[in-house]
């Protein structure tokens, strides 16, 4: 291993000089790939000077006042996709201009009136329509830059872009925003106040830029204002600059969002004191006051605090399917506060995921960009470790195991910082913390990216962890005779009341634990070719208890090709794309995981339309130390597989994807695909679809792993029947045939209704019911709401979770009609108070 590590540090520096090289080459010859080739019109290459005004703009979508003719003006859009820089199908100009306060932006959009495609949609759905988008990379690093978008309405979605990831959408800034529709097209005012960013300040500053028009019914027409040229990674390295922003009044911002819920809530009890069981219970209202505070120290460095947030969860998470996996399923974050600065904290190794902070008392963060250096700070204690329910507590078995966590917190710590180096280069330093009674974690590591010619990037991680906490040995004898190990167990499973140890606590050793995980990849990327080369792994001990894991004890290599047509927008086929991909897993013990090659090919077509095919070959290997107890000489039979200790299959797959907008108002897709010799973990699917393995039908209570056949299909349809309504529906099936037995191992349906009538820009009603199979459940939304701006929000809902023809969750047993497991009635209010200094 310490050969594998030096080769990685030459690795690295050989990359990083060669990086640096390029990049002052280029500094020094000034001849961006983009530039050069696509030759900028002059006016267009230099930075736009943004003109001052003294006197405010009225934001009603009517740019009518004489104030607007002094703005800059940005024209002549070239079509970025289909087309490849060629003529845009319908005119556009921006024109900007600011003043102490505030940037005011106008798009002006030729079209013809009766085509437009536009509804009056709620904050951060106005992509499928036509709309606006502008970028601002405020510090011009060429890193990350704000994009805001707006449709013909003026309703808005703003994010964050960060090059290398993409846009996210889960971000909220204060901007007014207005669009109206006239005969001769559509036209957007918008107000976006300073304060509402993060950006460099100070006299002569310049700030990356771009604009870009949608065209929805044109194939989704996109036309930026620069062009993009295909055969140069990356896209803010492609935008130009605006400057003449020296007048603007800085002020320190505080805001302050507190925030009251009530809700009553009914819900069914499985233990009680007195021994009886399962009864629904209506609770006593609760109330949960909160308060977050944001502060901004500097224009680029903000601080945040909150105090007992009010997290409820006005959107729930979609449904997936949970039958056969084996490991977590990953969720986005939607809360605000851990949402401001959360760019700086990504890292392809995800050692920070924040959602592994559930319920937090209290946090803080401070996060900003100084020079070339960014960096995030957050501290925060969570209750929710600590936080059992009545029936852990009521139950006494359970009680014993855990009473000495009840109402302890979770303290978490993480530190980010990240170097820019030449124009496209950084380096970044990571660590998190996370300690919890008998549990402490600490990782640390470090990631860099490196731009190493126009069409190629090379990214890596390497992150170490030292945790101290209870680890699973599934190749050690058993403890149970071992006096000196009490202790042990006591932290790992606990004795029960007879003083008996808690099954499984024998095969747990409380101890120290070193792990290591790494990530590296290159990415060529240009018009008709390109690949990627991928290399990662964790160790057997990595743990990142603050951060998102999946397969521990893994690595991986892989590669993928793709090969592209050019784009031909008058073509009844507009471009195909072929993508090859090889795949493969081997664990630290130098074992194969698995091997898989993968083709896909993709057509669009005219009208908004695509359709892909996809098909592979490969084989899964596993381990039952993957799954429990290895077996040993002295304990033979012991393991925790039914029969062979180790499982192979060959497998294949094959898919077909097909999407398409019939017109403004409906637009669907369709999946379709099986996977040959798929496994069967042997987890069983609750209890309607108990285990199917030949272990199983023995009786036997080891797992049996064993190949079977897995069908998918998916459907999601969109209607928008009426100008404010809005209707989606999405229907998912996955099945599972033991091919041994002949036997369903599960069959999966989930189905999910939404509508959303959006009576005005702000004031909306949406329900929302989903359908798990599996577990017989239904769950469902309604909510009114009224959310003029981030965080001000008022809503009033009703959530609904029962069974029909499901399973008591307590005792098992089938239980005919309907059977609810909980109802909630809420009402939210939070108000934003922000004062300027």
């Amino acid at each position: 291993m310490k050969k594998f590590y030096a080769l990685l540090v030459i690795i690295f520096f050989s990359i990083y000089i060669q990086a640096q090289t390029n990049t002052n080459i280029t500094e020094v010859s000034k001849t961006n790939s983009a530039k050069s080739k696509l030759e900028i019109p002059p006016e267009k290459a230099k930075p736009i000077t943004i003109p001052k005004t003294s006197v405010g703009i009225v934001i009603d979508g009517k740019i009518d006042e004489e104030l607007w003719k002094q703005a800059a003006v940005f024209k002549d859009f070239y079509q970025t996709y289909p087309g490849d820089n060629t003529p845009a199908s319908k005119p556009t100009e921006v024109l900007m201009m600011y003043d102490e306060k505030n940037l005011y932006v106008a798009f002006k959009c030729w079209d013809e009136k009766d085509k437009i495609r536009a509804t009056v949609a709620k904050r951060d759905e106005v992509f499928g329509e036509d709309n606006v988008r502008l970028w601002l990379d405020t510090y011009n690093d060429q890193r990350r830059a704000y994009v805001l978008g707006f449709n013909p309405f003026g309703i808005q979605q703003d994010g964050i872009f960060t090059e290398g990831r993409g846009a996210d959408f889960s971000v909220d800034i204060v901007m007014e925003s207005k669009g109206v529709i006239e005969d001769w097209g559509w036209a957007v005012e918008v107000k976006i106040p300073f304060k509402s960013l993060r950006y460099t300040a100070g006299k002569g500053k310049m700030w990356g830029f771009n604009v870009a028009r949608n065209i929805d019914r044109l194939n989704d027409e996109f036309d930026q204002w620069l062009p993009d040229d295909r055969n140069v990674s990356g896209f803010l390295i492609k935008h130009g600059k605006i400057t003449g922003l020296d007048e603007i009044k800085y002020e320190r911002t505080l805001e302050i969002v507190p925030s009251v819920t009530l809700s009553e809530t009914g819900r069914r009890f499985g233990v009680f004191p007195d021994g009886s069981t399962d009864r629904f219970v209506n609770q006593p209202i609760k109330q949960d006051i909160g308060v977050t505070l944001k502060y901004t120290l500097s224009p680029n460095v903000t601080l945040d605090l909150a105090y007992n947030p009010d997290f409820a969860e006005i959107e729930a998470d979609a449904p997936v399917v949970s039958a056969n996996q084996r490991f977590p399923i990953f969720f986005q974050e939607k809360r605000p506060f851990f949402l401001e600065g959360a760019d700086i904290f990504n890292t392809p190794l995800q050692v920070f995921y924040s959602r592994t902070i559930v319920d937090p008392d209290i946090a803080a963060k401070l996060t900003g960009k100084t020079g070339k250096t960014s960096f995030g700070f957050l501290i925060a204690s969570d209750k929710a470790p600590g936080n059992y329910g009545e029936d852990d507590l009521n139950d006494r078995f359970t009680r014993a195991r855990v009473d000495e966590f009840i109402d302890r917190n979770a303290t978490f710590g993480v530190l980010r910082v990240k170097r820019d180096i030449g124009k496209e280069n950084n380096i970044g330093f990571f660590t998190t913390y996370r300690s919890f009674p008998e549990q402490k974690n600490l990782v640390a590591g470090f990631d860099g990216r490196f731009k190493l010619d126009d069409k190629t990037v090379f990214q890596f991680q390497v992150a170490g962890s030292n945790s101290r906490r209870c680890f699973f040995e599934n190749d050690f004898e058993p403890l149970l005779n071992q006096p000196q190990t009490r202790r042990n167990q006591e932290i790992c499973g606990g004795f029960n009341l007879d003083n008996t140890f808690f099954p499984g606590s024998s095969y747990q050793n409380y101890r120290t634990g070193n792990g290591i995980a790494y990530f590296a990849n290159i990415d060529h990327t240009a018009e008709t070719f390109g690949y990627t080369v991928e290399i990662g792994g964790r160790s057997k001990d990595y743990r990142s208890d603050a951060g998102f894991n999946r397969r521990s004890n893994s690595n991986y290599a892989f590669g993928g090709m793709r090969l592209s047509t050019k784009s031909k927008p008058k073509n009844k086929i507009i471009r195909v794309s072929w993508f090859n991909n090889l795949s493969m897993n081997y664990d630290w013990q130098g074992r194969s995981q698995g091997l898989e090659w993968g083709s896909n090919v993709n057509f669009q077509f005219q009208g908004n339309t695509s359709l892909s095919f996809n098909g592979g070959i490969g084989y899964e290997r596993i381990f039952e130390e993957e799954f429990g107890l290895k077996r040993m000489p002295s304990r033979p039979t012991s393991g925790a597989f039914f029969g062979d200790s180790e499982r192979s299959t060959k497998q294949g797959s094959i898919a077909v994807e097909f999407e398409k907008q019939i017109n403004e108002k409906i637009s669907f897709s369709i999946f379709g695909g099986t996977i040959f010799n798929t496994f069967d973990f042997d987890f069983g699917a609750g209890e309607r679809f108990p285990r199917v393995s030949p272990a199983a039908l023995l009786g036997s209570d080891k797992l049996d792993p064993g190949a079977g056949q897995q069908y998918d299909f998916s459907a999601e349809l969109e209607l928008k029947p009426i100008n404010p309504l809005r209707i989606s529906l999405e229907y998912n099936k996955n099945v599972l045939v033991r091919k041994d037995t002949n036997k369903t191992a599960f069959d999966s349906n989930i189905a999910t209704i939404r509508a959303t009538y959006q009576f005005t820009r702000f004031v909306f009603v949406r329900t929302r019911l989903d359908f798990d199979s599996l577990s017989s459940n239904f769950s469902g939304q309604y909510l009114v709401g009224w959310n003029p701006s981030p965080g001000k929000a008022f809503y009033v809902g009703y959530n609904d979770d029962f069974n029909y023809n499901g399973f008591n969750p307590y005792s098992g047993d089938l239980e005919q009609g309907f059977q609810r497991n909980s109802r909630t009635f809420f009402i939210r209010f939070s108000y934003l108070f922000r004062k300027s200094f």
